[in-house]
């Protein structure tokens, strides 16, 4: 499936980055300051890794260890999957959702131009998200612990909202709230 858009339509050509000096904290200040989930690593203007809100609370604050003198370069990855900007933003949506990832660089010619972000896509072409869903909901029901699954929980039909005490009253879920109301 082709949408027309290339990476190079949505990318972020300017992405905030940092020195690999640069301790955790303050990369999670930056993150905050711009309203950004990556950084990238630079040195000397060369692309040294990249750096993400999941990585910090997954390797990082999981793990107990103290983000305020921890140096990002201990913690980022180097390993990167790239795109080109030439591909298509469908080409970099499968990469994203089959990789487990939200943020991909761009590479042209051996040099980082742009960070593709999965808002990026979903902001130019929405109708993407249904390719997302099934993966992420597969996943997400593998993390829950079987008491979890056991539980009555779902969406009320009424007002839309979660609830983990479902009622069912004449053929419908409903939160508890909804079933008062509906007497």
């Amino acid at each position: 499936m082709k949408t027309g858009y290339k990476v190079y339509d949505c990318m972020t050509t300017k992405p905030i980055s940092v020195s690999p000096e640069t301790t955790l904290n303050e990369c999670a200040d930056v993150m905050d300051k711009h309203h950004v989930g990556a950084l990238v690593i630079k040195q000397d203007h060369e692309t040294k890794g990249v750096i993400t809100e999941q990585d910090i609370v997954r390797n990082v604050i999981a793990k107990g260890i103290n983000p305020i003198d921890k140096k990002v370069e201990e913690f980022m990855e180097k390993k990167l999957l790239t795109i080109s900007p030439k591909d298509d933003i469908y080409e970099a949506l499968i990469l994203m959702r089959d990789s487990n990832i939200r943020h991909l660089p761009v590479i042209e010619e051996g040099k980082m131009i742009g960070l593709l972000t999965l808002k990026d896509v979903l902001k130019i072409e929405p109708q993407l998200f249904d390719l997302l869903v099934e993966k992420f909901e597969l996943k997400e029901e593998t993390r829950k612990p079987i008491n979890r699954i056991i539980k009555n929980e779902a969406i009320c039909q009424a007002c839309g909202a979660y609830a983990e005490d479902i009622n069912k009253i004449q053929s419908q879920l409903l939160c508890e709230r909804c079933a008062k109301e509906q007497g």
